[in-house]
């Protein structure tokens, strides 16, 4: 054992008197204290920042912590009192205000008890311990080729990456429903998965499933016929009665005099609604907006934000820009009136709150009723013949009443006035009621019933790499005419709202935005959301990119930066650039994009296709790839990344152009050709962002 040194203490240091005893106790003491402060003493009260926090921050907080009490879906069940649950998986919000319809009406026609639930917010493991007393119905949507919504991405993953098969789900009786487009490659994948991979693990369906298909327009059909298959089944099978529907509240809306104009939310959107790999939602200066190609007949807009030099909001080349609108005045004005509420729209403050304890509300509270439906409820939206059936109940007359029955319970009646007639809520209660208020319909029924507004996401056309603090979108301003009635044009709710702040930036008379910030020019609610579009980390690695019309948004990011990397002397590989457009009058950046071509020398090559030029046979961007086929399979043996941005079908068209040029170089078969398709893909060398 080795021997403990000893210490030898000066004797000058060793206490001897009784006054020295007691100040080496007390400096002992006081030094002890004060390592224990914060801990034994002096804790900070958890609660001292109610005395300051405003109201909009305790309404936050408290839909926050509505989600986290348990990530137990069995136990919620029956900790709530629940008989059955709704799992949604939603990306643009569709799935989502599906499921919370549905769970209000099983509430209302058989008093079942129903949890709405986010995908995201259980543990998918828990789902096996839901008894067979209860039942569970997943609507999930299906985006891009083939991909689950990002909140379904942690049960995607638990039914697919496991070293061992799901448990058994032999209690679970569930239903499903799929929302998709079948203009995409794999219509409705996600919930064919999700279905055979319950049904594997011995799961009861109770009923087949059922999808539907956006590409004809008609979700709300496909889920309204769906969902009189599911309330067939709980009146038979299930033996639940039914009772006469009245509507019962979820929320309850509020008048608070108490608040001042500072404690409301007025445009501003609540951080904790923002959907998963977004950035927080921030008011940004428009730093610049102009016309892109003012040649064109079609309007389009150039819109760049500044995203200060905080670092707060970042981004990368290839990510999108997600943009919250507002209702155009007229619109909100209409409603207003209708309803009855024109007078106090901006000066009465009201609170939206959950009846029902840990209830989620998506709307940011308080507020005042202005902002409400210019900010944030799609008052645009046409009026489905459920919320007709529903309205009547409060119509001011008997023949408004009438009249909205017949066309809630005839689908061809229906069809007929909404293709001859601009139909949202505002112009609904005109039409059907025409000099009338609508006095006895509740703001909270507006409230819970009207879709929340959600974002509006565009590619961004800026390179993060030159333009660090500043984001760019390319907008194509679009209008829609009635099948029935030509003569009237229905705009586009974020594109006109973003084309009238270009017009306003003109315009030195043109007020600005409705905000806190007024005086500091015009603003807008944006975020940033990730994307996998991007480019490579090698800048030597070739490109393939296939565009058309505002498709060509990244692309024109992706030629800046790597013009910007050709300056400093980086090696850059080959870029081929197919672009479409109508005319020679709508090439988006024309004289950019070929100087960018110039400054990088060989390296960028750039092919037109123009589908209306007067004179010339129509060409798209797939005849454009079909014609240097023999070009496009040497750059992809070269390992060339693919990128198409642009609507689905052109995506669609351009894939298939891809797949015969390869399976004919290369002599595959089908089955070698779909392999090659599934690796580039998931190898990261072949990527689209798509839409419509």
């Amino acid at each position: 054992m080795s021997k403990i040194p000893s210490i030898d203490i000066p004797a000058e240091f060793i206490p001897r008197t009784l006054p020295d005893i007691a100040a080496l106790i007390l400096a002992g003491a006081i030094s002890t204290a004060y390592l224990l402060k914060g801990y034994a003493w002096d804790k900070p009260d958890p609660y001292h920042h109610l005395w300051f926090e405003k109201p909009t921050e305790k309404y936050s907080k408290s839909r926050a912590l509505a989600t986290t009490s348990t990530r137990n879906v069995a136990e919620k069940l029956e900790q709530d009192a629940k008989d059955a649950v709704i799992f949604w998986g939603s990306q643009s919000g569709t799935a989502e205000t599906l499921a919370t319809r549905l769970a209000k009406e099983c509430l209302a026609r058989f008093n079942l008890q129903v949890l709405c639930a986010d995908l995201a917010d259980y543990d998918p493991d828990t789902i096996c311990l839901i008894p067979n007393t209860k039942f569970a119905i997943f609507i999930i949507s299906t985006y891009g080729e083939g991909d689950p919504s990002d909140n379904t991405s942690a049960f995607w993953h638990w039914l697919h990456q496991r070293a061992q098969p799901i448990p058994r789900l032999d209690s679970l009786r569930y239903v499903a429903f799929g929302l998709g487009n079948s203009n995409y490659r794999y219509f409705n994948r996600v919930i064919d998965v999700v279905s055979d991979a319950l049904d594997k693990a011995g799961a009861q369906r109770l009923m087949p499933v059922d999808k539907a298909d956006d590409a004809k327009g008609g979700t709300e059909e496909y889920f309204l016929d769906w969902k009189d298959s599911l309330f067939d089944l709980f009146r038979g099978t299930l033996k639940f009665t039914e009772q006469d529907l009245i509507y019962k509240p979820s929320v309850q809306v509020v008048q608070d005099e108490s608040l001042s104009q500072s404690d409301l939310y007025l445009g501003e959107q609540d951080h904790h609604s923002v959907a998963n790999g977004e950035s927080p939602v921030l008011s940004l200066v428009v730093a610049n907006a102009h016309n892109p190609c003012p040649s064109s007949s079609q309007g389009y807009v150039h819109l760049e934000l500044d995203l200060g030099t905080t670092g707060n909001l970042r981004y990368r080349t290839g990510d999108h820009l997600a943009v919250y609108p507002t209702n155009p005045d007229n619109e909100v004005e209409l409603l207003l009136r209708a309803i009855g509420y024109d007078e106090e729209r901006s000066t009465s403050a009201i609170l939206i709150q959950p009846v029902e304890e840990g209830h989620n509300i998506k709307i940011p509270s308080p507020t005042t009723l202005q902002a409400l439906f210019r900010h944030y409820l799609e008052i645009c939206a046409p009026v489905s013949r459920e919320s007709l059936r529903q309205l009547a109940a409060y119509a001011p007359n008997a023949q408004s009443r009438k009249l909205l029955l017949s066309l809630a319970d005839d689908k061809d009646a229906y069809t007929a006035f909404i293709s001859s007639n601009h139909v949202n809520l505002g112009r609904i209660l005109s039409i059907t009621a025409p000099g009338l208020v609508w006095n006895l319909l509740p703001i909270s029924y507006l409230a819970e019933s009207l879709p929340v507004m959600r974002p509006r996401y565009y590619s961004i056309s800026s390179s993060s790499a030159i333009s660090s603090h500043r984001v760019a979108i390319t907008v194509g301003v679009v209008s829609s005419k009635l099948t029935g009635n030509h003569s009237v044009t229905i705009p586009g709710i974020t594109s006109s709202y973003l084309q009238k702040i270009n017009h306003g930036l003109k315009s030195p008379a043109t007020s600005g935005p409705r905000n806190a910030n007024e005086s500091k020019g015009y603003r807008i609610y944006a975020s940033i959301r990730q994307s996998a579009f991007k480019l490579p980390m090698l800048s030597s690695i070739p490109l393939i990119m296939i565009a058309a019309g505002t498709g060509i948004a990244p692309f024109r990011a992706f030629s800046l930066e790597r013009a910007r990397l050709h300056s400093v002397g980086q090696p850059v590989g080959r870029m081929l650039l197919f672009f479409g457009c109508r005319t020679q009058l709508d090439f988006l950046y024309k004289d950019e994009l070929f100087h960018t071509a110039v400054s990088l020398g060989d390296a960028l090559e750039i092919v037109t296709a123009f589908s209306r030029e007067t004179d010339s046979p129509k060409l798209y961007v797939q005849n454009r790839v079909a014609e240097r086929q023999s070009q496009v399979c040497q750059m992809l043996e070269d390992r060339a990344n693919v990128y198409i941005c642009g609507r689905v079908s052109m995506a669609k068209e351009v894939g298939k152009v891809l797949e015969d040029a390869m399976k004919a170089r290369k002599g595959w078969d089908d089955v070698e050709t779909k392999r090659w398709v599934e690796n580039t893909k998931r190898g990261k060398k072949w990527l689209e962002d798509v839409w419509g």
